[in-house]
């Protein structure tokens, strides 16, 4: 009869628990979950303004727990560097190229392998042109009038002639002595050389033996690698701090521990839409070759350090959408949020142009957690004090209501119902 009385007595208090429960989510919404939700620090939240004056307690274990730590707000100069990277090109001032300005074949080529170093007036390849033979045999008889012509007007017309020939052949690109030469011997030949018009590598080749040759066709493409270029990109948020003449210290893979100085000798002036990047071109010299076409570069700019400013870790800042935080440690000890405004970045360093002060103690570390921790505080049950630390050892007596459990007393049975009482 006692366990039929304590099964209808647990079975009212059941009902009569749920009941208050629905009350109070239904007809007292700002007193129940709802309400500590919407008061609460959501710092991650668009445009919540309203928790920025409420602070963070943390005890000295629970901040250990989540790894916080702390930094100083220093003013001193950021320091600024722009790093990209790059690959190695030619200096496009200093590319030849070869072009007959006559048709004809190759009889003979000197340099026949794209790569061979080549000097300024070195053969490159023999050529045989009817045009040019004509053009020889014209000057052979025009010096041959020139010294059986004495003195007087018919004199003056044979050097006349004789210059024009001249002239023809040296328009099309025949060296000064070999013009010199025909005359002289007075004997055309069936080959005129083509020597190369700059020193440097030969990096196209576009003709063998016995090819025949166009006026305008690209036979040799000669380039001066004694200094090279470097093309990379930069982001637009960077190109501010860019400018020619600027100082470039440049690494190779291939060259492990050497660093290679170089210029800024240009900056594009368009910004790619695509990647939001602009491009600029630096000059390295290269005395040795060591640096060849297509060689993949890393790039350090430095940039003039400027007045100083106020620093801190970039991890002390947390980023909230709309706005960014710092934690700021009061002489208290609590964490109070403070919106501030962010400047540059340099590598683990951020500059804040206001929100703090130099001197001021901030969260370097952590600072999400922190904030995690506020948002759980401001979600607690009512009647749950999160605000000041409470230890391990006091909450594992609490059950789900808030009540201290007896040790002594009994569990319920499996199907929810008290256990008999022991009389």
């Amino acid at each position: 009869m006692n366990t039929k009385k304590q099964i209808l007595l647990s079975a009212a208090i059941v009902v009569l628990a749920v009941g208050v429960v629905s009350f109070r989510l239904y007809a007292e919404p700002e007193t129940g979950t709802d309400a500590a939700m919407a008061g609460g620090h959501n710092h991650m939240a668009m445009g919540a303004k309203s928790d920025q004056d409420k602070a963070v307690k943390l005890s000295r274990e629970g901040a250990r727990r989540i790894g916080v730590t702390y930094a100083t707000v220093e003013r001193k100069p950021l320091p600024v560097s722009v790093t990209t990277v790059g690959t190695v090109a030619y200096d496009e001032t200093r590319l030849a190229t070869v072009n007959p300005k006559i048709s004809g074949w190759a009889e003979k080529l000197h340099v026949d392998f794209t790569g061979a170093p080549v000097r300024a007036g070195q053969p490159l390849m023999e050529v045989y042109s009817p045009q040019l033979v004509s053009a020889q045999e014209e000057l052979v008889l025009a010096a041959r009038l020139v010294r059986d012509a004495g003195q007087g007007r018919a004199a003056d017309n044979a050097r006349e002639l004789l210059q024009s020939a001249r002239r023809r052949l040296a328009y099309w690109d025949i060296p000064e002595d070999e013009i010199q030469r025909i005359q002289d011997s007075g004997t055309p030949t069936k080959t005129l050389t083509l020597r190369a018009p700059a020193s440097g590598i030969v990096v196209e080749k576009n003709v063998v033996d016995g090819d025949r040759i166009m006026p305008g066709m690209t036979l040799y493409r000669i380039a001066d690698l004694s200094r090279v270029w470097i093309e990379a990109d930069v982001f637009e948020k960077d190109l501010g701090m860019v400018r020619e003449g600027q100082k470039a210290e440049v690494t190779f893979e291939t060259y492990p521990g050497r660093v290679f100085k170089g210029t800024v000798s240009y900056v594009y002036p368009t910004v790619s839409i695509q990647d939001r990047t602009a491009h600029i071109r630096l000059e390295l010299p290269n005395p040795k070759l060591e640096l060849k076409p297509g060689m993949y570069a890393q790039i350090r700019l430095d940039v003039p350090p400027g007045p100083p400013s106020l620093i801190v870790p970039r991890s002390a800042v947390l980023a909230t959408g709309e706005r960014s935080l710092v934690f700021v440690q009061e002489k208290n000890g609590e964490l109070m949020p403070r919106e501030v405004t962010m400047g540059r970045t340099s590598g683990q360093l951020q500059e804040l142009l206001k929100g703090v002060k130099a001197g001021e103690r901030v969260v370097s570390s952590a600072a999400f957690l922190v904030d995690a921790e506020s948002n759980l505080g401001s979600m607690a049950m009512p009647g749950m004090d999160m605000g000041s630390p409470s230890s391990d050892a006091d909450m594992s007596g609490m059950d789900m209501s808030g009540m201290k459990t007896d040790a002594g007393s009994n569990a319920q049975g499996a199907g929810g119902a008290p256990a008999p009482e022991h009389n």
